[in-house]
């Protein structure tokens, strides 16, 4: 029988700190990407660091997952965004004082890509159990748009912050705003666990190897997560690519691009609210799906020809449909993995994201150095196209059961 009631304590509390967590990031990162531009004028330069924030999710998930899945989640998410505060203070603490250091930036991004990791294996592996039974589709409809209305907000203002704060006053703003969400996640109950004998290597080992069994005999969920990768891979090579384009071109800006940002995640908050208030039925899931990465990768390809106004809608629409179909993957595939295993499975999904990303961000920066902005641009959803037939169209027996998975 389904739950009636969402908004637990638990459930309000998680979403709180989401949501500031999203305000702290979305009011870093977005500075931090356009200061490596500005000072290096290099679109390569400003790819590898982005880069660096995902390397540590290529083999840090598979090697950290087992321990996540026999350990309390809530520690392990408390831990990490206390390093993250750390972090952002001690960045804080050595900008205010010296020169803009390339290689900084560099190690800033690769330590906080490793924190991350942790977090988000955490997060993902702990976020199902604070959603009631039965209320799956609706809580990761609040979660999808949570990110999404944040979004909107911060954009404009982080691009504002960086065009009149300086980077070290972020940084501390930022720390802030990451301690105020580890208090309110230590607000969160978790159910106790019988006490755990020590955890040893041939343990380790074994569950190194359930999780490769696992994914072995799973041709949907590998599908899926390859699809994935490569959606993700050729989106955040076109975020690259779209930046520069516009800090490049003399009629658009860095606030032009925040409302540009601001305009998808609106188109998201929309998508997110129209899953809350009704849900796709399960047998239209994966239909509804293959649809949107379609017209999603199509409309990346037409982006960069458009008049301003036509990017705005272009990046709304896509929005819309684009949350629409991840609430329906995430609630789907974590509503199919067993508890046990999501951290590991999860582990290995991160991996694929950040093998992705880390490819299409150096192809999209060095091809940036080659050929037209446009032209990449058209390349990488071109790659999307190709990647929805080869794993999601052709192998629709091995994926439909995976989308119209329910939580037992």
């Amino acid at each position: 029988m389904k739950s009636k009631k969402l908004w637990t304590k638990d459930f309000s509390c998680i979403t709180l700190a989401t949501v500031l967590s999203a305000i702290g990031g979305e009011a870093m990162t977005l500075p931090v990407s356009l200061l490596v531009f500005d000072e290096t004028q290099s679109a390569f330069l400003s790819s590898l660091v982005m880069v660096c924030g995902i390397l540590p999710d290529v083999l840090l998930p598979i090697f950290i997952a087992p321990f996540i899945d026999k350990a309390g989640k809530k520690k392990w998410i408390l831990g990490m965004d206390l390093m993250l505060a750390v972090v952002y203070a001690g960045m804080g603490f050595w900008v205010g004082r010296h020169t803009f250091h390339f290689l900084l930036y560099l190690l800033f991004t690769l330590t906080v890509g490793t924190i991350s990791v942790i977090y988000r294996l955490a997060y993902a592996s702990w976020y199902p159990d604070l959603i009631p039974r039965g209320m799956e589709q609706k809580g990761y409809a609040v979660s999808s748009t949570l990110y999404p209305t944040v979004i909107i907000v911060m954009s404009p203002i982080a691009a504002f912050l960086y065009e009149n704060l300086t980077i070290d006053r972020i940084f501390f703003l930022v720390t802030g705003i990451t301690l105020c969400s580890v208090i309110t996640e230590s607000l969160i109950l978790e159910a106790k666990k019988a006490a755990a004998s020590s955890y040893t290597l041939r343990q380790y080992c074994t569950d190194i190897r359930e999780g490769f069994s696992f994914l072995k005999k799973e041709k949907g969920i590998r599908n899926i997560y390859a699809n994935m990768s490569v959606m993700q891979g050729t989106s955040n090579g076109l975020s690259i690519i779209t930046q520069v384009y516009f800090q490049t071109q003399p009629y658009l800006g860095a606030t032009m691009l925040g409302f540009l940002i601001s305009s998808e995640m609106a188109g998201r908050l929309l998508g997110g609210l129209l899953q809350y208030k009704k849900e796709v039925p399960v047998n239209k899931r994966y239909p509804f799906t293959k649809a949107v990465y379609l017209i999603y990768s199509l409309a990346d390809m037409a982006l960069l020809f458009l008049p301003y106004p036509a990017m705005l809608a272009n990046r709304f629409f896509c929005g819309s449909l684009g949350i629409c179909s991840a609430t329906i993957r995430e609630s789907a595939v974590q509503s199919y993995l067993p508890e046990q295993m999501r951290a590991r499975v999860n582990a290995f999904f991160n991996v694929l994201f950040a093998v992705g990303g880390v490819a299409f961000q150096f192809l999209a920066g060095a091809l940036g150095q080659l050929i037209p902005y446009r032209a990449v641009a058209v390349l990488l959803g071109g790659m999307g196209v190709g990647s929805v037939f080869l794993f999601i169209v052709l192998p629709a027996a091995d994926n439909r059961p995976v989308y119209e998975a329910e939580r037992s």
